[in-house]
């Protein structure tokens, strides 16, 4: 009973590092959230302001990164 539990347990501890909190989405892929800020932007779901321009999106392309 002990071998199954701690082989468990490895498993979780592997693959709980792979969530959207951490930045990553699935397989070790950025969110495009995360892309947007490294690259100084930040994420709107409404136009860029005038001093800004649109960057590429976030959120599933359901936003717009300004930087």
């Amino acid at each position: 009973m002990r071998s199954p539990c701690a082989l468990l347990l490895l498993f979780c501890l592997l693959f709980c590092q792979i969530t959207p909190d951490a930045g990553l989405t699935g397989l070790g892929h950025r969110s495009d959230h995360y892309l947007c800020v490294k690259k100084g932007g930040f994420c709107l779901y409404s136009e860029c302001p005038k001093n800004t321009k649109v960057e590429g999106s976030c959120y599933h392309k359901m936003a717009n990164c300004c930087k």
